[in-house]
């Protein structure tokens, strides 16, 4: 009998990947998703590359009555992914009230149903955002937990806090924390990608829109920071390896009862690339030029962080594997199929 597996924001960028991994590694998924950020036409993707649509409900994690609902007529959930939040950095300055209520209550309605429900572990869809403005690069586990520069950050810190407060009261539940760096790129089969309503939050999609003639142009947020070419340095993650990465902490957290209750890893290549080299990649991969312009700092940016994904190498024994121009052709891919 496979096991069953609730992936909350199931419908959106990382989640459908997720989703497709976790069924092609012999997971049985249901999704809940209330499509605020997502399409459900994701599913047809999913069920096109995998051969199988995920039981889907469309709901709000912030509801627990849904919630119950949901567990009550899917008997047998054992782990939860927990991607429902709302997640861009400049939209979190504007409304921060939003996502403190999505975010930390979808949480804490989760984790307040997995015991009554035999639910043995989540999850957690983390930030590198915790750690601010870093001291040193690379960017190990081991590294202070700094002052949020934006709402969206907070959310995720607080998150951790909870999980951590939760277990230590000796709730009957594990949980793995994912600190992801910055994920980009679209399914090779260009089944399923990032597909953002409206005008894009993230760099990828508007730089692949702007590639495409529906954006005059990008505008990279600063050109004078403490960087080899004075925009920001982040370190750019396949979402398809990032998917995996949740499908082996899935599995170590269910199969192996010797773990901690409570473990972290960051995911990341272990290499930065600043805003003006990942336009570079993208024109060096497809051949398209990107029209650029230099804007002013945005608000809650950080200056340069990359991770150190040594523990996630050795210890889930996951590693980063798409080189970036391949991530960046795949974007563009993506794009071209959903622009027709």
């Amino acid at each position: 009998m496979k096991t069953k597996i609730l992936v909350t924001g199931g419908t959106g960028y990382i989640g459908s990947h997720t989703v497709v991994e976790l069924q092609n590694a012999g997971y049985e998924v249901v999704i809940i998703d209330n499509l605020s950020n997502s399409n459900i036409g994701v599913l047809d993707g999913i069920n096109k590359i995998t051969g199988i649509r995920p039981v889907f409900v469309e709901g709000d994690c912030t509801d627990i009555n849904t919630l119950r609902k949901l567990f009550d007529e899917n008997p047998g959930i054992k782990g939860i992914i927990n991607f429902a939040a709302s997640k861009a950095v400049g939209e979190s300055v504007q409304k921060p009230l939003l996502y403190y209520k999505n975010n930390l209550n979808t949480l804490i309605n989760l984790l307040e149903l997995m015991p009554e429900y035999g639910v043995k572990g989540i999850v957690f869809s983390s930030s590198c955002t915790v750690y601010g403005e870093p001291d040193h690069n690379p960017i190990n586990e081991g590294a202070p937990i700094k002052p949020a520069t934006s709402p969206y950050g907070n959310t995720k810190q607080i998150s951790e806090e909870i999980i951590e407060d939760y277990i230590r009261s000796g709730a009957p539940i594990k949980s793995i924390l994912l600190r992801y760096f910055n994920p980009i790129g679209a399914h090779p089969s260009a089944e399923i990608g990032e597909l953002p309503l409206g005008v894009p939050q993230n760099l990828v999609p508007y730089l692949t829109q702007t590639a495409a003639g529906i954006r005059k142009e990008l505008t990279v947020f600063g050109d004078d920071y403490n960087t080899p070419d004075g925009s920001c340095i982040r370190d750019y993650i396949d979402v398809v390896d990032l998917a995996k990465a949740h499908v082996i902490a899935m599995k170590r957290m269910l199969d192996n009862n010797d773990t901690d209750s409570v473990e972290i890893f960051n995911l990341g290549t272990g290499r930065g690339l600043s805003v003006l080299e990942l336009i570079a990649s993208f024109e060096r991969a497809t051949g398209v030029k990107v029209p650029h312009k230099i804007g002013n700092r945005r608000e809650g940016d950080i200056e340069k962080i990359w991770a150190d994904p040594k523990k996630a190498n050795e210890v889930l024994g996951w590693k980063a594997e798409v080189p970036v121009d391949e991530t960046m052709k795949n974007a563009w891919t993506w794009q071209q199929k959903i622009s027709k």
